[in-house]
């Protein structure tokens, strides 16, 4: 659905009333009274501009009539219902604006991925994994591992002046983070390009994404690697398999099968959050969609070039020099500018 369609909003807000008292979806109850609540107002507005826009199309049939005087009044209604319009259409994107940052408070999942460049990669997602928990430790948050690839940070920053919450503080952190270093392997001494990937997405509160039953294969089978005997002994690794869209999420982690079926979920549910969200952004004006949406994965945001000593954010055009001090962990003065500019974009 397109959350700046008038129609698309008061269709939602009737089907939405109607699910609410049917017995049927009792299940959903509450995840369906709270996305009607937050409609609400979105509602009222729509049904306004529906009403303006039908006012408007009369005028302007209205302002073409050979009747003088009736064409100038007509006219003259045109430019206040138009002015009317535009303070409305703005009030509906304000709410879609203050949508966008629902989740801040959650916590935060990221996921560390090499791109390219080969094994000096895989050492530049692990870099940036590190920095990111060491940033954690500076300022108060926990944080712990999904997988190899994937940490889970929680808490609240101890920093006031931060976003409450760790999704908040790391959203704008997705997209592709690029290097340029000459390589500990390279032996002479010639500087390389390497890229990784972070992806950042909220811990979804289950009630905001409903996962069906029926919609998943489960499959259990014994981890290898870390864990201790029990782990290789009894199936205790999971592979969670999405079947409308094909998602496959594997948890290893845990030597608990029920504490890796959950992790499993919570990975899943914030997946299907990122496709809406995507689906929701790729439907805004060019315009706001860079002011309101997320860094993707596919995007360069940021490139860190050691012989400068040098990290620009390019989604900004600012740069720091003192990339030793920011890849140990003290990102606070990088994030507070980064969240500052976005602001005003």
């Amino acid at each position: 659905m397109n959350t700046l369609d008038p129609s698309s909003i008061l269709a939602e807000y009737h089907e939405l009333t109607s699910k609410v008292s049917d017995p049927a979806f009792r299940s959903e109850l509450a995840s369906l009274g709270e996305r009607l609540n937050k409609l609400k107002d979105q509602a009222q507005v729509a049904e306004k501009i529906i009403k303006l826009k039908k006012q408007i199309a009369e005028n302007q049939e209205l302002a073409s009539s050979p009747d003088r005087s009736l064409a100038e009044m007509a006219s003259s209604e045109l430019l206040e219902l138009e002015k009317t319009l535009h303070t409305l259409t703005t009030k509906l994107q304000a709410f879609d604006q203050v949508d966008t940052t629902s989740e801040d408070k959650r916590p935060a999942i990221v996921e560390f991925r090499p791109g390219a460049g080969g094994e000096e990669a895989k050492i530049w997602a692990e870099d940036l994994k590190r920095m990111y928990m060491r940033f954690a430790e500076l300022i108060g948050l926990k944080f712990e591992f999904l997988d190899d690839n994937t940490l889970l940070f929680t808490g609240h920053p101890s920093n006031p002046s931060l976003p409450p919450g760790p999704y908040g503080l790391l959203k704008w952190e997705s997209g592709v983070h690029r290097v340029q270093r000459v390589p500990s392997t390279e032996s002479q001494g010639r500087i390389h390009t390497s890229t990784a990937s972070v992806a950042v997405l909220p811990k979804v509160d289950p009630t905001k994404i409903t996962v069906r039953d029926e919609d998943l294969d489960w499959q259990f089978f014994r981890a290898g690697g870390h864990g201790g005997q029990n782990v290789n002994k009894v199936s205790t690794a999971v592979r969670l398999i999405h079947k409308p869209t094909g998602i496959t999420i594997v948890s290893t982690q845990e030597r608990y099968q029920e504490r890796n079926r959950e992790i499993a979920l919570d990975l899943l549910r914030s997946q299907l959050w990122e496709r809406q969200e995507e689906e929701r952004l790729s439907k805004l004006e060019l315009s706001r969609r860079s002011a309101v949406g997320r860094g993707m994965r596919a995007e360069k945001i940021r490139t860190y070039n050691y012989p400068q000593n040098r990290i620009t954010d390019h989604r900004i055009g600012v740069s720091w020099h003192n990339l030793e001090s920011i890849l140990n962990g003290n990102l606070l003065e990088m994030l507070t500018t980064l969240h500052s500019e976005i602001a005003k974009l």
